[in-house]
């Protein structure tokens, strides 16, 4: 038995749920009102012999207790994990790291926080760092704020840096910290010379990287540490470390483009503001904030808030399922700036704050001409690609009649052209069919027991020794794995280059999880085939249990009326799903 499984073993899901929400039983099971959502009508339930809950209405998803805790509590699987633990009184021992890529990556965390002392002794006690201290002192940071960030400088030397750490490392060593550079010969030197020292962490603290800005007018301004083992400039976000808190207690990120924007914010209280390193936002970045607040505002100027960054935005606000908000900074003006100003201003700035789709149609209609029909119609043309993506059926609704507003062209026709794209992007998908109700019980009422889930680990174990599935299983839904660990395993399976990338992403307790799926013997044979039925059994497991609970609930007589229809597409979908393993026609109709 696993850590997961004690742990889920001695909680019990009604009793963690009853600290939220105040259930009422309805037959074997009890309801309440959705606590992630506002309705008047019960559609949240809890089903105490399986230890799982779902919601009905407009979040349509459910889990297990790990799930829920991680939800409501903006957690990550690691954290929700240790709560539920100390409620049970289960310690987590200490996992024993035999990971030698972890091993080569502590190294590099080691290497990289040495460096860090070094580059802040400079700029505290070098004389030769007079003019970073004066550069400092000129942008009005204190000797908090410096100590804080691990600010530092690096001397004009070729060499300064190498010859402090190969005291107690080798020069190999360093230059896969991406401390030094080699040029053609076999030489190294020092990577960054000359420069204010930027100390890069991620959000339990560790030292990742550097960024390095040069004082004169030289170029490059910026140079920041090549991808190593611990460093990832797109998925990096500076200040993470230190905004953490603040934005799990205001439940608000604030993304800016900048150093100086976050250190400068951080020293005036607004400590919820993290940084892109520069980069267009990615969506690695946006999924580790997520883990802290769905509410995600972008201060950008007006180059980086582009069309294409915008279309990328709405995808990923849709793929990540995250509230996700723009504001331009006024012309010639940066965060740093608008603080400095006062904290008022700032806050009047946030608060004309545009969800994302509603900005990118203010910025195209600013950039037509929109008493012209040419204009009228770019506008739709422009927008049309947004819409479609919004995942939203009432979202939708709403920018389509804004779009026909916006634009002076009726609704049918902008809706017209709409369909005629969706059909083109949607050729795979089969169009649904009405069937008679369904008798009742038709489907298989023996429950599994309340945690086990083979089919999900079989299908984990063959994804992780055939990482050629990736592409194919983006089609897999996330909500098929009802047992949070495999669920969190899969979705950064599907997110990850390669193992140790997964294993980077995953929470110390899920790597050993991972190790014991890792193991499983798999037939190397036929593995398309078993990718293709173990699809199949999660996806028939996922609607029985749709249909187990809709039927539970319509038996007690609180099954919403609208969902009668779903439940009977749900054992449709059951029946032709068997009728495929089993080489049948299916689509009874």
């Amino acid at each position: 038995m696993t850590i997961i499984d004690d742990v889920k073993q001695k909680t019990d899901i009604v009793e963690v749920i009853s600290q939220y929400v105040t259930l009422k039983k309805s037959g074997r099971n009890l309801s309440a009102p959705c606590p992630f959502h506002s309705e008047r009508n019960p559609s949240f339930f809890v089903y105490p012999e399986r230890q799982s809950w779902h919601c009905f209405g407009a979040c349509n998803m459910g889990g297990d207790v790990l799930s829920f805790v991680m939800k409501k509590e903006n957690m990550d699987f690691g954290e929700a994990l240790r709560l539920l633990a100390a409620r049970a009184g289960i310690e987590i021992p200490a996992r024993v790291q035999l990971d030698t890529r972890k091993d080569e990556k502590d190294r590099i965390y080691q290497i990289n926080s040495a460096a860090a002392l070094y580059f802040h002794n400079l700029i505290l006690n070098s004389p030769g760092a007079e003019k970073a201290r004066k550069y400092l002192e000129k942008r009005g940071l204190n000797e908090k704020t410096v100590s804080d960030f691990q600010l530092g400088y690096a001397l004009d030397s070729w060499e300064g840096l190498k010859e402090h750490l190969k005291k107690e490392y080798t020069e190999k060593e360093i230059l896969e910290a991406g401390l030094l550079v080699e040029s053609d010969d076999g030489k190294t030197h020092d990577r960054f010379r000359n420069r204010l020292i930027f100390t890069i962490c991620d959000n339990r603290g560790r030292i990742t990287g550097f960024g390095a800005r040069v004082l004169d007018d030289s170029l490059p301004k910026y140079v920041n540490s090549p991808q190593t083992l611990v460093f990832d400039k797109s998925g990096t976000l500076y200040g993470i470390n230190l905004a953490a808190q603040a934005i799990r207690h205001k439940n608000q990120a604030v993304m800016v483009e900048g150093y100086m924007d976050v250190i400068t914010a951080h020293q005036n209280g607004i400590t919820n503001v993290v940084a892109s390193m520069g980069t267009a936002v990615t969506e690695r970045q946006l999924n580790d904030l997520k883990k802290l607040t769905k509410n995600i505002v972008l201060a950008m100027d007006a180059d980086t808030a582009g069309e294409e960054a915008m279309l990328r935005c709405v995808e990923y606000e849709n793929s990540l399922d995250i509230e996700l908000k723009v504001v331009v900074l006024p012309e010639g003006e940066d965060p740093d700036n608008v603080i400095k100003e006062g904290t008022e201003k700032w806050d009047q700035l946030l608060n004309k704050a545009l969800p994302v789709i509603d900005f990118t149609s203010k910025m195209i209609q600013g950039m037509l001409d929109m008493t012209t029909s040419t204009g009228k119609s770019a506008l739709v043309n422009k927008m049309i690609p947004y819409i479609i993506i919004e995942k939203d059926i009432t979202q939708q609704a709403h920018y389509l009649s804004k779009l026909a507003v916006d634009s002076g062209i009726e609704s049918k026709k902008i809706e017209a052209a709409i369909n005629e794209l969706v059909k083109v992007k949607k050729t795979l998908q089969q169009p649904r069919k009405t069937l008679p109700k369904p008798r009742t019980n038709r489907f298989d009422r023996v429950l599994s027991t309340a945690y086990a889930r083979p089919i999900e680990e079989q299908f984990l174990a063959l994804l992780l020794k055939h990482p050629e599935f990736k592409e194919k299983s983006a089609g897999v839904p996330a909500e098929y794995f009802e047992n949070s660990e495999n669920r969190e395993i899969f979705v950064a399976w599907q997110q990850s280059a390669d193992e140790d990338a997964l294993r980077e992403k995953l929470d110390e307790i899920l790597r050993d999880y991972l190790d014991t799926l890792s193991s499983k013997n798999i037939l190397a044979t036929k593995v398309n085939e078993r990718y293709n039925e173990y699809v199949l059994r999660l996806k028939e497991d996922h609607l029985r249990s749709l249909a187990r609970k809709g039927e539970t609930i319509k038996t007690a007589g609180e099954f919403p009326g609208e969902k009668d229809v779903e439940l009977t597409d749900s054992l449709r979908e059951i029946f032709n799903i068997r009728a495929k393993r089993e080489g049948g026609k299916g689509d009874r109709k």
